[in-house]
């Protein structure tokens, strides 16, 4: 079996876990605003992520760490020519982590909705670059002949870019509003499955506009299958959700997220970093990948340790699986602004 080929693989699957479990609760971050009326309602909406926030973010981690074993080439490359917009990625989650915790340890309400600001910005900033670095990645940058990206941040600002930040901030919000029907009962389920609603009439657009720029741009068969099934899976939650169905709507947004993210994946397929100014400096996952010898220690830790991760994350889910009400939640002992 070509090991660099089952990593390229392996990566993927990190990458889908991380956008499919960190976008719902970016979503509900971006969400706090829009459906948060009072200061129980936020907490109800905080809460539905309250147990798994910080777990979902270990894929996150998993994901770095394996491409960095795995293809330190397309690493070094990645971390050095996006630094600035994954420095600034890095920053919104601290900044977001921390509102989570301080957010309730003062009675002042400035004092909650500063932090509940910050989580909005904290949870919005990831889910916008995190698009535009993965355009960026499918599309090309201007590499010279060590691989070293030659452009700027504002290079990677380019109207491709940012329709696909916009695909994934919209995919992540819609995501997490679901979530939070799925999670919640009473006025605060309905009034999130109308904005989930509202907000996936937009996302069906945007998200289709990107993936049929991608492929016209940069598609292959297997691309374009997962495109259309992407769309189908988007329009079916959809569906699901103006129907009050949230589980299937949930489910359903989980795997349009997944399918998507493979579609980018097979159009990059076989480089991990196009050259967009001259393809014999692009990265491949030939020549990205590390030794024969690093990626079989790889292989079995990751088939020991893997599937763990996933029967662990899928237990705490089940623990965790009851709606979070209002009578859950204490009264604030302060609503005064000071």
């Amino acid at each position: 079996m070509d090991l660099s080929l089952l990593w390229f693989g392996i990566v993927g699957f990190l990458f889908i876990g991380c956008f499919v479990l960190d976008g719902f609760d970016f979503g509900v971050g971006m969400a706090l605003p829009f459906l948060g009326r009072d200061e129980i309602d936020r907490r109800v909406m905080i809460n539905t992520i309250g147990p798994v926030w910080d777990l979902n973010e270990t894929w996150l981690i998993v994901a770095g760490a394996s491409l960095f074993a795995a293809f330190p080439e397309w690493y070094a490359t990645l971390f050095s020519g996006f630094y600035l917009a994954l420095l600034l990625i890095l920053l919104a989650l601290i900044v977001r982590g921390v509102s989570f915790e301080y957010r309730h340890h003062r009675p002042e309400s400035r004092w909650r909705s500063w932090f509940d600001g910050m989580i909005v910005v904290g949870s919005a900033v990831p889910a916008l670059l995190w698009g535009v670095a993965f355009a960026n990645i499918v599309q090309g940058v201007a590499l010279d002949s060590n691989h070293n990206y030659t452009g700027t941040l504002f290079d990677l600002l380019n109207p491709y870019a940012l329709l696909g930040g916009l695909t994934t901030l919209l995919l992540f919000f819609t995501h997490g509003v679901v979530f939070i029907s799925l999670r919640t009962d009473g006025d605060l389920r309905l009034r999130a499955q109308r904005l989930a609603v509202r907000s996936g009439i937009v996302t069906i657009v945007v998200a289709a506009s990107f993936l049929l720029w991608t492929n016209l741009a940069h598609g292959k068969p297997l691309s374009w299958i997962l495109a259309g099934a992407a769309a189908v899976l988007l329009i079916g939650s959809f569906i699901a959700n103006f129907r009050a169905k949230e589980r299937g709507a949930f489910s359903l947004m989980a795997v349009t997220i997944a399918v998507a993210v493979l579609s980018l994946f097979a159009a990059l397929y076989p480089n991990v970093m196009p050259a967009s100014n001259n393809p014999a400096n692009s990265l491949t996952i030939a020549n990205a990948s590390s030794t024969p010898y690093t990626l079989t220690v790889m292989s079995w830790t990751a088939l020991i340790f893997l599937p763990l991760v996933v029967v662990y994350q899928g237990w705490t889910y089940w623990v965790f699986r009851k709606r979070v009400t209002r009578a859950s939640i204490p009264q604030p002992t302060s609503t005064t602004v000071s």
